[in-house]
């Protein structure tokens, strides 16, 4: 089992940037699959980036592309979202969550390949 904490969310100018990092307790980070997942007020919570177990692989909403990255830490037991050029449509709370380790690309995107949630931070960009 492990315990998911966010921190490093707030209020950011569009444009912007702000770096989302995840501790995790435990020791079994290295065999997870991260995922970053958002939620905006009146809308389901959706991906919105993904890193395999050893960082080797990572995967992308086509919104984020190219503006977030997501790396991790495994001796930290830390994933890290980095986002940058922030819209006002990034505007939600930002979950991580741990699924198997071993995931096909595909399956990131589906909340259910996730076992373990943070509770969630705030990202405001305002315009």
């Amino acid at each position: 089992q492990v315990q998911l904490v966010e921190s490093g969310g707030g209020l950011v100018q569009a444009g912007g940037s702000l770096r989302l990092s995840c501790a995790a307790s435990g020791r079994t980070f290295s065999s997870y699959t991260m995922g970053w997942f958002r939620q905006a007020p009146g809308k389901e919570r959706e991906f919105v980036g993904g890193i395999s177990w050893s960082g080797g692989m990572t995967v992308y909403t086509d919104s984020v592309k190219g503006r977030f990255t997501t790396a991790r830490d495994n001796a930290k037991n830390t994933v890290y979202l980095q986002m940058n050029s922030l819209k006002p449509e990034d505007t939600a709370v930002y979950y991580c969550a741990a699924g198997q380790k071993y995931l096909s690309d595909t399956y990131y995107y589906s909340q259910g390949s996730y076992a373990y949630w943070g509770q969630g931070i705030q990202v405001t960009v305002s315009s």
